[in-house]
């Protein structure tokens, strides 16, 4: 090679392979990137590095998004969890995931699902919060447009007849087979007839390994025991998955117990269930790294999990104390705006409350769980709107033993007062119950 011929263009040299190129080149020829997670910069499972190697950015804008969509709205947890699960290494083909559903269980793995899971419990909590959703929701907008723009501008237009002169490159030129290789397709029979009695397939007799060994002028078979197979390694303590156990049933017990007076039920079952999700996460870590991670504990956080969902989908007007109240005005002027109850038997009786003739009242009635009657006057009309979250309405002209409990009903009725009875006024009724059932009837004097 003289001083003028550039390296790699000699008669040795191998051509270049198009498709290796653009896996190890960003971008590759035709500026097609895949997303895979960064082993070397990761600080926890190299998500927000791979992100930020993907969208030729500072992995750290990533960390703190997410970080704040996190806390915010617990998207960020559900975002890393899952990209954790399914996006496997640069380096590699074989995602968590696979791993998991193989049986091959370690902490990587179980951290990412429970990322996940925690931030689905965080997000199911904080459906009702409109400014956190809002805001996370602008933020992750932000981040993925960031994201692409940053992608996108140094990018150039695949050139069309680069594209066409690496479509039409003939195939890599391969060496030559090597003189005397074994030749695993074939039985190696020696020339006159005759052989050793042991299959030369690949695959070959189970449980001893076959040789090739060229031996001129005829190859032979050969026998080669296998070697002893290394003992498994014992694994962790067995006393970890208990202990983890009896923590979260002490952690969810101290939360709901120290917030069941002062706070509504869904949210001290909340407290209660989210300090046991994590003693359960920190147990599944723990145990991971000794060695031992038993499937009881992932099926109890995941039952936990759905449990936590559970509890932020209760109304928030469920009290913890079960009461019996009633209320029962001696006149117009003492009827309030709203009753509202927790959770008990609640009682509204407006037989002594009428608004007379041509006035008009107007009044409601809340409860979180529970039944709710009301008495309205004898000869009112009656303007009803009721809402049931889950549960039975009951007006005076239905059947007592006819129950029909189902999910979001509601009903806008005008009820007149009994034929011949005077004018009473009009009086405007809002009842709302959560869990339980109203029950409508009218006083009969």
């Amino acid at each position: 090679m003289t001083d003028e011929q550039p390296a790699g263009t000699g008669p040795q040299a191998a051509p270049r392979d198009p498709l290796s190129a653009t896996a190890q080149e960003p971008g590759g020829p035709w500026g097609v990137r895949t997303f895979r997670r960064d082993r070397r910069h990761k600080k926890l499972g190299g998500v927000c590095a791979g992100l930020g190697q993907h969208c030729d950015m500072d992995p750290v804008i990533f960390r703190i998004g997410l970080a704040l969509l996190s806390v915010t709205s617990g998207l960020g947890l559900v975002f890393y969890g899952f990209v954790w699960l399914f996006v496997p290494f640069e380096d590699e083909e074989e995602n968590e995931a696979r791993r998991l559903l193989s049986g091959r269980v370690d902490g990587q793995a179980l951290t990412a699902v429970l990322f996940a899971l925690v931030g689905c419990g965080v997000f199911l909590s904080l459906l009702n919060n409109g400014g956190a959703l809002t805001f996370a929701t602008v933020l992750a907008l932000l981040l993925a447009g960031a994201g692409y723009w940053s992608q996108q501008r140094g990018t150039t237009d695949p050139d069309p007849v680069a594209a066409q002169a690496v479509a039409d490159a003939p195939p890599e030129a391969k060496a030559p087979p090597v003189a005397g290789a074994p030749s695993w397709w074939r039985d190696p029979i020696i020339k006159d007839g005759t052989h050793d009695g042991i299959s030369g397939y690949f695959w070959g007799p189970e449980g001893v390994s076959v040789e090739y060994q060229p031996d001129p002028p005829h190859g032979r078979i050969r026998r080669r025991e296998p070697e002893e197979a290394p003992r498994p390694k014992p694994r962790g303590p067995r006393w970890i998955g208990g202990l983890v156990f009896l923590g979260a049933l002490l952690a969810g017990g101290l939360g709901t117990g120290l917030t069941w007076e002062e706070q509504s039920l869904g949210t001290s079952l909340q407290t209660g269930l989210a300090l046991a999700l994590a003693v359960f996460g920190i147990g599944i870590a723990f145990s991971a790294f000794l060695g031992r991670t038993g499937v009881g504990s992932i099926v109890l956080a995941v039952i936990t999990a759905v449990l936590l969902a559970g509890a932020a989908a209760l109304p928030k007007d469920i009290s913890t104390t079960w009461a019996r109240t009633e209320w029962k005005p001696a006149s117009t002027e003492q009827v309030k705006a709203r009753y509202e109850l927790g959770t008990g038997v609640g009682t509204l009786d407006l037989t002594r409350a009428g608004p007379g003739k041509g006035r008009t009242l107007t009044t409601g009635a809340e409860m979180g769980a529970g039944q709710l009657k009301v008495i309205l006057p004898k000869d009112s009309t009656v303007k009803l709107d009721i809402e049931v979250g889950v549960g039975d309405i009951q007006l005076p002209d239905d059947r007592k033993d006819d129950v029909d409990i189902a999910p979001g009903k509601e009903k806008t009725v005008t009820l007149d007062p009994p034929a011949g009875s005077k004018d009473g006024g009009t009086l405007k009724l809002h009842v709302e119950v959560g869990i339980g059932q109203v029950e409508v009837t009218r006083a009969t004097s």
